[in-house]
């Protein structure tokens, strides 16, 4: 029948025939902090809500998140903004028509990765050197 298609080949391009490179995991790992952001967003918020209604809520909300996991949770929130904000401006770079070549999106994709953790890492021990946690 014409235009029907082969059943040897799949419609669209499939996971198995893509090699997974930094950029794939770059653009995965956006879409991700956008959605962790939105969720360090919704605890700012309840953080605040906290401290507005005195301290019988916010010893609480105190309490989790100078706790250790709560420590992990703010750290990786850091990260999130880190990350996403790194790659925000990779992708502007590309808006300009430039970063395209295999070579230079490799390497922006990894510069965002390190230069986000290195940029958290900064932030946390700024932050604990201030409280006198460090």
């Amino acid at each position: 029948m014409a235009g029907t298609p082969s059943s040897a080949r799949p419609l669209s391009p499939h996971l198995q025939i893509w090699r997974f490179t930094v950029t794939m995991a770059a653009s995965i790992t956006q879409r991700g902090t956008g959605v962790a952001n939105f969720a360090g967003v919704a605890l700012i918020a309840a953080w605040l809500f906290a401290v507005a209604q005195g301290p019988a809520f916010f010893a609480p909300v105190g309490a989790l998140l100078t706790s250790p996991i709560g420590g992990v949770v703010l750290a990786g929130f850091i990260w999130s903004l880190c990350f996403h904000m790194l790659n925000g401006l990779r992708y502007l770079y590309w808006d300009s028509g430039r970063g395209f070549k295999p070579a230079t999106a490799r390497a922006t994709g990894w510069a965002v990765y390190v230069g986000s953790v290195a940029l958290a890492a900064l932030i946390v021990f700024a932050g604990l050197a201030a409280r006198g946690g460090a």
